[in-house]
Order: C-alpha cells, then structure tokens, then sequence
C-alpha cells in the first residue's frame, strides 16, 4: 500500500507551485463548492478540499468492492421490502432516537394506507477502509452503506482529470494513464432517467429537494445537467416549498407548481435538523405519493445504522437473500465487527469490552453527513453516561478499523498546503431500479455496474 510519493513531498518549493497549478485545475474542471460566507450564492466559490496527489488502490481490493456493490443493490431493496425484520430491528431504536421515530411513524402511515409508487429507484454508496492486516496485506471492510443524498458523484467525475494534469506535470505519464476514468454522475443520472421512463409520463419534472443554504450545489447539478442531456427537466425546491405548494390529486399523483412529479431526489431529510413540523408534513406528502421517491422511507431506513449491526448477525444475511450463497459470502467479507447496545447482557458485555480497549472502537448514532462518531475517551465518557440508560439503544459499537496512513499534501480553500498522514476510503455508488414485485413476473430489478 505505499503510494510512491514519498520523495516529491520532501521538496517544498515544488509542492508549492504544483499546488497552485492543481488548484487551477480543480477550478477549470469545476470541482466546486459554494463558500461557507455565502452558501446561498454562486457569485463567489472555491474549490472542494482536495489532495495534491491521487490515493492508490489494490486493483484487487476495488474489483472486490465493484462485485460486491451488486450484491448491496439486492440487501438493501430486500430490507426496504421486509416491514417485519424494520419493525423488529428498530423497535429499541426508535423509543430513544426522535429521529428515527419520526421516519418510522411516517413508514407505518404508508403501509396502512398502502404504498403508490409501482417504481423503486435506490442510489447508494457503500464507503469502505482497507483494513491492515498483521501479515501486512489489507482486506476491504465496509464502514457504512447511504442510502440517502449519496453525495459526490458529480466532483469525484471531475478530480480525474486535476490528478492526470498534476502527474503530468512531473512528466509521470504513466502513472497519470493509470488514473482511472470516472464517471459516477453519469451512472446516477441514468438510474433517475430509468426511473422517470418507467414511471410513463413524458411531460413529468424530477423533484430535487435540497436546502437553501447549498454548498454542495455544483456536485449535485452534474446529475441535473446529464438529465437534462436527456431532455428531462429537474425542478429544485425546499421541503418549505413542497409543503406550501405541492399536491396530490386523487390517484395520488404528485404535483409541484401544477406540474407533475415522476421522481423525487432527495439531497435533504438525512438529519434531525433539516426537519420542522412543517417539513415533516412535507416529507409524508411525498411519500404518500405515487412519484418515484429517491429514497423511499423504507430504504432510507434500510441506511441506519441498526439495521447496518443487526445485518452482521450470524444467519441473517441468509434470511434476507435465500438461496443466494456467494452473495452472502462476498457480503459478509466487507463486514467489520457491528455490536448491539440494546439493554440486556449482550449490550453489557460490548460496553464492558469498549471501555476496557477504547482503541478498538467506534460509537456511532443513527445519523448520516458526517462528523458524528464518537472515538477514545471522548467515547468512553458517552459509554459511561449511557450504560445504564435505555437512551444506549440508540447507538450502535463497531471494530475501528486501521488501514495503513500514506504522506499527501491536502490542499484546502484559506490553508497552506500541508504534508499530512493520511488514511483512504473507498466510496461505491451503487443504482438498482425495479417495478414493485406485485407487476414483476420475477422478484429481479433493473440494475447497472457502479462503474
């Protein structure tokens, strides 16, 4: 796993100027953020944190990790179908998180009143670390699957191109040929573009939701830009707009400003704070519609990190996916070590080990975006706090896994480029497509290599 970068790191004055010219290019290509003064407004952006040189990867280890995708695509549609193993795994998690209560409140509204979308559309990201093993050697190990606003599609199609010109300045033109090419935001496009088509309505707009103040905003135009290359029209609005301006006519299609919804993309609702009691309203709305929703409740349940522990138990796997034994041995090969906290002994005993090697662990709550895990002693303290509490259900343990740090020079908006240790994580995007299994004549969905 040594990346080969070593000496070019050493030589400062060097680094400064292929810094300049890597930033250069990272705007040229339109690797983007809106900034942090003004996230409402493009008049003035900056460049997305970047490193100055690309992270290699074991071809092994990314060919396992592009076969396996598949395999995820099938998990997460077949939890999303099963209410029962839902209901059962989040049972404890829901008398302690709002968050996901509320998202579970909203799932059962829908069952009761029967689901009326006939299209299923998930695009997800599976991210991994590659775990150091003591013979030396790495195995893939997953850290977490999104199965809502799977973000970075549209920049991660645009670095290619800045680390080729950063190698290609240093004359390594054949490391810079063995980048390789990458195009996730195409793939998601075409997943929402199979959606809306499905969906049979020519003259029908895919709904965006996303938030006023959007940093991200150029990531996600990528997608609109290669819908429209299709000819299908993205309308972007709040939760605030659907709830005052949206509606459902009496098939329960769903209509914005008196044009009608094929698709709802989500790149909002993934946290506590994106919700009012007005957003809420809003949010069950769009789910009661027939409109194809990116994610649909239940599968951004599927995401939580409950389901992602209770997935690792022995057998489950083979529950879920019958009949399919290579799935669920390439499957379990990604998982690291996942433990309950629900009260009772088994949660006990994986506190009991937490606080004795602090090092060997991750406290991680059902949230998504980043910046939520607990580590250390600042762990420790929560265990402490949490042990005797039912409010522990809400959390979840897992093995930290310790991949092999690699020198890079990060380069950031406002910072001088610095000479770092670094860790990677691989990030999968995975689309499936499929009708709802009652018009299948077989359970199979439409489904696309996350190339």
């Amino acid at each position: 796993m040594a990346t080969g970068w070593g000496s070019l790191l050493q030589d400062e004055q060097q680094l400064e100027e292929l810094a300049r010219q890597a930033v250069d290019r990272a705007l040229a290509e339109g690797v983007l953020l809106r900034t942090s003064q003004e996230p409402s407004s493009s008049d003035v952006v900056s460049y997305a944190p970047f490193t100055l040189f690309p992270s290699l990867v074991p071809s092994a280890l990314l060919e396992q990790a592009y076969a396996v995708q598949m395999d995820f695509n099938l998990l997460v549609d077949a939890v999303s179908q099963n209410a029962a193993f839902l209901e059962q795994t989040l049972s404890s998690t829901i008398k302690r998180d709002n968050f996901t209560a509320h998202l579970f409140d909203i799932h059962k509204q829908v069952l009761k009143e029967g689901i009326a979308q006939t299209v299923f559309l998930g695009l997800n990201r599976s991210d991994y670390m590659f775990q150091r093993n003591a013979d030396g050697s790495a195995a893939l190990k997953q850290i977490e699957i999104n199965t809502i606003s799977a973000s970075f599609g549209g920049l991660a199609s645009r670095t290619p191109a800045v680390h080729r010109h950063v190698l290609n300045v240093l004359g390594k033109t054949k490391e810079a040929a063995k980048i390789l090419s990458n195009n996730p935001s195409k793939g998601l496009a075409m997943g929402i573009a199979k959606a809306w088509e499905l969906y049979g309505s020519a003259n029908a707009r895919v709904l965006l939701i996303a938030q006023e103040k959007e940093r991200n905003i150029f990531d996600q135009r990528a997608i609109e830009n290669e819908l429209l290359a299709r000819n299908i029209h993205v309308i972007r609005r709040k939760f605030e707009d659907v709830s005052e301006k949206g509606s459902l006519d009496q098939d329960r299609r769903l209509f914005m400003d008196d044009q009608e919804v094929a698709v709802v993309y989500f790149r909002d609702g993934y946290m506590p704070s994106h919700y009012s009691l007005q957003n809420w309203g809003a949010r069950l709305l769009l789910e009661r519609s027939c409109a194809v929703k990116c994610p649909d409740i239940a599968t951004q349940l599927a995401g939580t990190k409950k389901v992602q522990q209770e997935l690792s138990r022995s057998g489950m796997l083979e529950v879920l996916l019958p009949g399919q034994p290579e799935a669920v041995a390439r499957l379990r090969a990604t998982f690291a070590g996942l433990y309950s906290l629900d009260m009772g002994e088994e949660g006990d005993q994986a506190i009991t080990e937490a606080i004795a090697a602090p090092s060997c662990f991750v406290l991680k709550p059902q949230r998504e975006g980043g910046g939520n895990n607990l580590y250390g002693e600042e762990m420790v303290q929560a265990l402490e706090r949490l042990k005797d509490s039912e409010e522990r259900a809400s959390y979840i343990l897992m093995e930290k896994i310790e991949p092999e740090p690699f020198g890079n020079c990060l380069l950031r908006p406002g910072s001088p480029a610095r000479v770092v240790q670094c860790i990677s994580e691989l990030g999968i995007f995975g689309v499936y497509v499929r009708p709802r299994i009652q018009d299948l004549p077989t359970s199979q969905g439409y489904q696309m290599k996350p190339r």
